[in-house]
């Protein structure tokens, strides 16, 4: 079993070193690049291993595995990268750096809305871009579609991060898909006449400039609020707000996910679908959800009390590949649009 040690270079975390893999080993281990962060994974990577006996070696970066995974090529010691934003694994979709993979286990577990072409990618959790209105200044059912965040009556009242920023675009693509590109255009030029200040920060500094009153509304993804109740110094921002999962009344709010490929090199592919296929069942997707405040993909499978506390809603059915597809015409927008301006 290779003995890891922590090295920081820069942007990248670096747990072990997988080039020393050999074929004796391979059998007992899969490799893991990741973008989610150890404290979130590891938990489940140390029962799967205590389960089947597998070890799982992960290398974390906040960036460049896309990158790294090409320079590598097939002599890359990753068997899986994990991801999240729908982005993100379409990009190493298009680097043809990932193969598809299907087993009855996947597709039982995940709903086809939520897997990449060919079995490219599959989602192991949901997470929602919701609207968070002021407790204060925003009544209870004033607002309820991204589309009512276009109204003149919000003018001046809307916080949110910069229109690029990946969870955005994806927000922007899917009005795309929904609505046509000109339409878009349009709903996003009058949302950044709606701003109350240029955009900036994260989605948690958007709520806190709600309870300090620079904004009414604001965009961010659900797991946030979780995230803020559970820190002392922030849990003020999240009781100044109410969550509000847009169009419940016709398509359901927009979603985004964390998810996983089987990459192209796969020195341990056998042991890498049997993470995937564990990954996607019941105990696993529990884990993985209440670790980051997230929604489960598998039906049946309930998140946590916290986050059921907030209630159920309907998501956007669109399949997010076909939402993927309009991601530069949406950073587009933004430039066009001058949001970020």
């Amino acid at each position: 079993m290779i003995n890891f040690k922590r090295l920081i270079p820069s942007s990248l975390v670096i747990i072990g070193s997988l080039l020393s893999i050999t074929q004796s080993q391979a059998a007992e281990e899969v490799n893991v690049y990741s973008y989610r962060q150890p404290f979130l994974i590891q938990p489940i990577f140390d029962n799967f291993t205590e389960t089947t006996g597998i070890n799982v070696n992960v290398v974390f970066a906040k960036k460049g595995l896309t990158e790294r995974l090409k320079r590598e090529g097939k002599n890359s010691p990753a068997d899986l990268v994990f991801t999240v934003d729908i982005g993100r694994l379409d990009e190493v979709v298009k680097a043809n750096v990932v193969q598809g993979v299907t087993t009855p286990t996947l597709n039982e577990n995940i709903p086809s809305q939520y897997q990449g072409p060919e079995g490219q990618w599959y989602a192991l959790t949901t997470r929602a871009r919701v609207i968070y209105a002021s407790k204060e200044r925003v009544a209870e059912g004033e607002i309820t579609s991204y589309e009512d965040l276009a109204n003149p009556e919000w003018k001046g009242k809307i916080c949110t991060r910069s229109g690029k920023h990946p969870y955005n675009v994806a927000l922007i693509a899917s009005m795309i898909a929904h609505h046509g590109e000109a339409e878009t255009e349009s709903w996003l030029s009058a949302v950044k006449s709606n701003l109350a200040q240029k955009p900036q920060g994260n989605d948690r500094a958007q709520v806190k400039a709600i309870k300090e009153g620079v904004c009414d509304l604001a965009i961010g993804n659900n797991y946030y609020y979780g995230k803020m109740l559970m820190d002392k110094e922030q849990s003020a921002w999240a009781h100044a707000v109410n969550i509000v999962f847009p169009n419940q009344g016709d398509r359901g709010t927009h979603v985004n996910i964390s998810g996983i490929s089987l990459t192209k090199s796969a020195p341990n592919k056998e042991n890498a679908i049997k993470l995937m296929d564990y990954l996607s069942a019941p105990m696993a997707q529990k884990m993985f959800a209440e670790q980051n405040f997230e929604y489960p993909v598998k039906a049946g499978v309930e998140p946590s009390a916290l986050v059921s506390s907030w209630g159920k809603f309907k998501s956007d059915a669109l399949p997010l590949k076909d939402i993927a597809k309009y991601r530069k015409l949406a950073v587009k927008l933004v430039d066009r649009t001058g949001f970020d301006n």
